[in-house]
């Protein structure tokens, strides 16, 4: 496919493969793969998409102040902090580019300025959008303060132009680092999450929930993982680092139980009710550091910890 995306020859970074052919890029995976692991075993094929176009489902946009003053929003050059408008990105869900540019004009419209890193001044840092294999969005606005003035009729404008977004969060980050998200969180629209199907099993994703970005790859390493597994039932399934649950609760069909073990304690909670609301009763969630309850489990006689 000839490249046609204007940020690529801008040098955006995001994707600097863009102008190999997906066969090579396939063919310089295996060789990556064959040289880094193939002393330890058999490496095999990898297994490329059908369609490596428009796959993910959670981009960043950054707001910047662009010609003339007026607001804009976009991706960094790379190795810099010089915001490129946004364009009809190749990699993104469509439903994810349309609605950054619906979240632009309606920002704009509520006259929002955006954030100045240097001068600690202005109102929008970024957005994250989180997208469904259904097409609904999560949208996300991170601000450096609680105050978001005209955030209800940016609410109604955005839904307008977008009436597939399911919910609106406002983020407060304060801090002066590059960390997009910080820790507090107004739902100012809808639930709070966006839900998704992976192998069968529904997900509440919210902003800060780790999911992987190519679902239908995801699929395609989940069902490989569980078939190397050799899963007959009887098993105890340990899911280290485990987020929201998704590898566990996916294999908990095939497995006697769960258990899985995160130290983000939001994590926890989501996983348990992802659990709750697809009814699995053999999963339980642990909120420990992963490497030490690992550990410790491994520890001959020790049995298994579990929370008090």
């Amino acid at each position: 496919m000839p490249v046609t995306c204007t940020n690529y020859k801008l040098k955006c970074g995001g994707c600097p493969l863009l102008n190999q052919p997906y066969p090579d890029q396939l063919k310089h995976k295996q060789q990556l793969e064959q040289r880094l692991l193939g002393r330890f075993a058999p490496v095999s094929p990898v297994l490329g998409q059908a369609e490596p176009w428009h796959y993910r489902n959670k981009a960043i946009a950054t707001f910047a102040t662009g010609p003339r003053g007026r607001l804009t929003c976009g991706i960094y050059a790379a190795g810099t902090h010089r915001v490129l408008p946004y364009t009809d990105c190749l990699l993104q869900d469509t439903v994810i580019n349309q609605t950054i540019a619906a979240v632009l004009e309606a920002a704009r419209a509520c006259r929002w300025t955006a954030y100045d890193e240097d001068r600690g001044t202005g109102l929008l840092r970024h957005t994250v959008l989180r997208s469904s294999g259904d097409g609904k969005v999560l949208v996300t606005l991170v601000t450096p303060g609680p105050d978001l003035p005209g955030s209800k009729n940016f609410c109604t404008v955005l839904r307008k132009k977008a009436p597939w977004v399911v919910s609106i969060v406002q983020n407060i980050n304060p801090t002066r680092s590059s960390a997009v998200l910080g820790s507090r969180e107004k739902t100012l629209y809808g639930p709070g999450f966006v839900l998704d199907t992976l192998c069968g099993t529904q997900f509440a994703i919210s902003s800060r929930s780790f999911y992987q970005v190519n679902p239908e790859q995801t699929e395609v390493l989940y069902a490989k993982a569980i078939e190397f597994a050799a899963l007959t039932g009887k098993e105890t399934v340990i899911d280290a680092y485990c987020g929201i649950g998704t590898i566990g609760l996916c294999a908990a069909g095939r497995a006697k139980q769960v258990i899985g073990v995160e130290r983000n304690p939001d994590a926890v909670r989501n996983a348990c009710a992802n659990a709750a609301a697809n009814k699995i009763n053999n999963a339980r969630f642990i909120c420990a550091d992963a490497t030490d309850w690992m550990r410790a489990a491994a520890q001959p006689n020790s049995g298994l910890p579990h929370p008090d």
